[in-house]
């Protein structure tokens, strides 16, 4: 596993470049890549920008994917036309890794309805991205106080998300584990059980408000790891430790105040996290 800087995961604006000097100097071992940027810079630029990354010490994270999974077809249709210009700019940076989140809900497909969606356009994004070398990270949403806020409630498991993910038949699709998700699910170690690195695309590490039982939570309104106690973030970091995930882990509180703070005091803060983390996952495994 690395530590990786998600400067809008934080609620921080940083310009790209300035971002990948502030996660070198502060010993974030990867930064998230930035689709917007790369499209300034073309694929040769893409690539000479990813070097001088490299020569930083620091590895990709992930990438957001720019296909609305739930868009209205016209859209969906758009956005997969457009994808390829993408993936190019991608494969020239190296980056191999996106993701994104399955909308826990909708207000007119029911569950059948919207699984068949999901799996459909799924299974399209994800050739895509294999040709490409990538794979596509699904995350999915675990408060209540969002997936029941329209009529049919959609994925907001790990179990019902492993299920999806097995129908598709994609070998280069897998999972976004984010401790907020897993608590707000009502899941515990039992639920991570058996996973493998191949399993996992991404880690989110977060807490949760200490003044709200589990049903209360809100998407939005998170606290730092460690930070509560509320989440139980030793059984977390010790599965995830034991599947051998190697790949990106990030902090993603949605918190407005740390945009108010000097950016560099949020990243020393932000980087001696993950670095807890990261050591108190390996500490936790080595004890049982």
């Amino acid at each position: 596993m690395f530590s990786t800087l998600s400067p809008g995961a934080l609620g921080l604006d940083l310009a790209h470049p300035r971002a990948v000097d502030l996660a070198a100097a502060h010993g974030f071992g990867g930064i998230d890549p930035d689709l917007t940027h790369f499209r300034t810079l073309g694929p040769s630029g893409t690539a000479e920008h990813a070097a001088v990354v490299r020569e930083q010490g620091l590895q990709w994270g992930l990438a957001g994917l720019t296909v609305p999974l739930d868009a209205p077809a016209a859209d969906f249709r758009q956005a997969l036309v457009d994808l390829p210009a993408d993936l190019e700019l991608l494969t020239a940076a190296g980056v191999t890794r996106m993701g994104t989140w399955i909308r826990p809900m909708h207000q007119e497909l029911d569950h059948r309805q919207n699984w068949r969606l999901h799996l459909g356009r799924l299974s399209l994004v994800a050739a895509l991205l294999d040709d490409a070398g990538i794979q596509l990270g699904l995350e999915y949403i675990g408060p209540k106080t969002l997936w029941s806020a329209e009529r049919f409630p959609f994925i907001h498991s790990l179990r019902e998300l492993r299920e999806l993910i097995a129908e598709t038949g994609a070998g280069n699709v897998g999972l976004i584990l984010d401790s907020y998700h897993w608590y707000t699910a009502g899941e515990g170690a039992t639920e991570l059980e058996g996973l493998a690195d191949s399993d996992i695309i991404s880690v989110d590490l977060n807490d949760a408000r200490a003044d709200r039982v589990r049903d209360e939570q809100q998407d939005l309104d998170r606290r730092l790891p460690f930070d509560t106690g509320v989440i139980d973030l030793d059984s977390f970091l010790r599965a995830i430790t034991r599947a051998g995930y190697t790949g990106p882990v990030k902090i993603e509180p949605f918190m407005s105040s740390l945009a108010e703070r000097p950016v560099d005091e949020v990243l020393t803060e932000i980087s001696g996290l993950l670095d807890r983390a990261l050591a108190h996952g390996a500490d936790t495994d080595g004890e049982r």
